[in-house]
């Protein structure tokens, strides 16, 4: 996290692509969120944030959860309640708060001011999910 801690020092922000390497020079596309989970718990960082085009984790009748404790989320992913593309974003969500995370948030991004509305209002505009 050295690099990372530096551009910060330095008031630099970095942009990650979630791109490898193979030894053979093969290119290979990584899932951004796994990137950003891992990032968060290597730098210990409070939270997680995950931009989506979605308005959160859903219940079974399409309504945003505000809050859903991590011991949830795999009952949601078992009863089919998360499926296809929430799947990997609650599950780099559970890693992030099981390496020392805090918090993580999956919201909207496509909202006006969603960033500043999830985290500085009482109900938020996506998904809290804590431990």
């Amino acid at each position: 996290p050295e690099l990372l801690e530096t551009l910060d020092t330095r008031r630099y922000v970095p942009v990650i692509a979630p791109l490898g390497v193979s030894k053979g020079g093969q290119t290979y596309n990584i899932n951004a969120d796994y990137v950003a989970s891992a990032v968060a718990a290597e730098l210990k960082a409070e939270k997680l944030i995950l931009l989506t085009d979605v308005a959160g984790v859903l219940d079974n009748d399409g309504n945003r959860l505000t809050g859903l404790p991590t011991k949830q989320v795999d009952e949601h992913i078992d009863k089919g309640v998360n499926a296809g593309g929430m799947i990997p974003k609650v599950k780099c969500c559970l890693e992030a708060i099981d390496s020392g995370v805090h918090f993580s948030h999956i919201i909207d991004g496509r909202t006006p001011h969603s960033l500043l509305l999830e985290l500085l209002t009482d109900k938020g505009v996506g998904t809290l999910i804590r431990s």
